[in-house]
């Protein structure tokens, strides 16, 4: 699950302001460097009609499983033994398709209950890297192997945090984690997710059909409007930005790109999918397989929807232990992939 940032469900709240910027960025351009005005707009427009495809099926995946009710499989995640929680609760948050203020209430109900702080956090940590959308775009742009990897990274992290905070329940650090008056609220669409039983066949009921029809509007609008936003971007940095730039920085052997690209990744990322382009860019540029994997990583978790969703709960302590899983599973990412990749 995605936030989006990474939330597709966040169009609304921030329509204005990515339609604003691209605007104001191409406005400038104009002003500049008015020769690259159509340069630009020629590769933007190139670029959005060949990630197309990817993110039809990415709004109709997403759409689907809204429709059919697959959000209740998440409690699923959190019953039984604590090691089989984290270990669902890991898989669910790296692969279910629902943004993280939308789970926020889920989370704090779980939480309230005596759900183990554990698997909630396996699941907080692997949800804001991967979902079905994020998955189609990021194989259309970086390649199916990237995705796999990052939907691998996005599961490994959440057992990583899970497992840690299992053995470390007892300390300081996560003893009584939850805050007194948790700030439950919510950023994404106006549609509540169904409960009871999944409909598979969801067309069979009115409200569920509304629900694909406004489900897969808004998250259309969302994807076009932040990578419209991303590749207008990338068009300037393959323009303006020297390429032995990038390269003297994010490349080059060693971990010191991988550990520069986790903390350029963590304050930097804009939104999880519009970062798919920028992370291309700059490869193409010069910067490391494992610097881009560790980017997206660190990014994806410490990005402001995903904190915030952390943060409303839980108190300074245990967000601080969240950061601190985020950045050291994105570099440990980044090892992999980049022994793998090169």
């Amino acid at each position: 699950m995605t936030d989006a940032t990474q939330s597709l469900g966040d169009s609304r709240r921030w329509s204005i302001g990515a339609w604003g910027i691209t605007a104001g960025v191409l406005a400038a351009i104009a002003v500049l460097d008015w020769p690259q005005v159509v340069p630009t707009l020629q590769f933007t427009a190139k670029a959005l009609a060949g990630t197309a495809p990817f993110i039809l099926f990415a709004v109709l995946a997403v759409a689907y499983l809204k429709a059919s009710g697959a959000e209740t499989l998440l409690a699923r995640a959190f019953e039984g033994n604590t090691a089989r929680m984290i270990l669902f609760a890991a898989l669910l948050g790296g692969l279910s398709p629902f943004c993280s203020c939308e789970v926020i209430p889920f989370i704090a109900a779980l939480l309230a209950v005596g759900a183990p702080l554990a698997a909630v956090m396996a699941f907080w940590l692997a949800s804001p890297l991967m979902d079905p959308a994020m998955f189609a775009i990021t194989s259309g742009t970086l390649g199916w192997d990237f995705a796999v990897a990052k939907t691998l990274a996005a599961v490994g992290l959440g057992l990583m945090g899970g497992f840690g905070v299992m053995l470390m329940a007892r300390t300081p650090v996560f003893v009584n984690p939850l805050r007194e008056r948790p700030a439950i609220g919510g950023c994404c669409g106006t549609q509540k997710p169904f409960s009871g039983v999944p409909e598979w066949a969801f067309w069979r009921t009115a409200e569920r059909r509304r629900t694909f029809r406004e489900t897969g509007l808004e998250n259309a609008l969302f994807l076009v409007k932040w990578l419209t936003l991303a590749y207008v971007i990338e068009a300037l940095m393959l323009t303006y930005v020297p390429a032995d730039w990038i390269a003297s920085i994010l490349g080059g052997d060693g971990i010191m790109p991988i550990l520069l690209g986790a903390l350029v990744g963590a304050p930097a990322y804009l939104n999880g999918y519009a970062a798919v382009p920028l992370v291309e860019a700059l490869l193409a540029q010069g910067m490391t397989q494992g610097a881009a994997m560790s980017f997206v990583i660190a990014g994806g978790v410490s990005c402001i929807p995903a904190a915030i969703a952390v943060w409303a709960l839980v108190k300074p302590r245990v967000f601080a232990a969240y950061l601190g899983f985020a950045l050291t599973g994105a570099v440990i990412a980044g090892m992999a992939w980049q022994a793998v990749a090169v």
